[in-house]
């Protein structure tokens, strides 16, 4: 799943970014985190999960526009 989310076009991963679609970026992170066995990492994606941050989505578009990717701990 980590490897198609890096492949996709910037233009869909901005899209993805947007408010109420951004919890496809969380579950990346979670899968991201599980694939490199990162156990904070996965704690802090099943709290994002739950609790969410309200302006992730907007550090998120902001990252993938300028970097594109997604910013995380691993």
């Amino acid at each position: 799943m980590v490897n198609t989310f890096d492949s996709l076009p910037k233009w869909l991963k901005i899209v993805l970014a947007l408010p109420f679609l951004d919890i496809v970026w969380v579950v990346y992170r979670l899968f991201k985190s599980i694939a490199k066995n990162n156990t904070l990492g996965i704690v802090l994606a099943i709290l994002l999960i739950i609790i969410g941050i309200p302006f992730l989505w907007l550090v998120d578009i902001i990252t993938l526009a300028m970097q594109d990717k997604v910013l995380w701990i691993d």
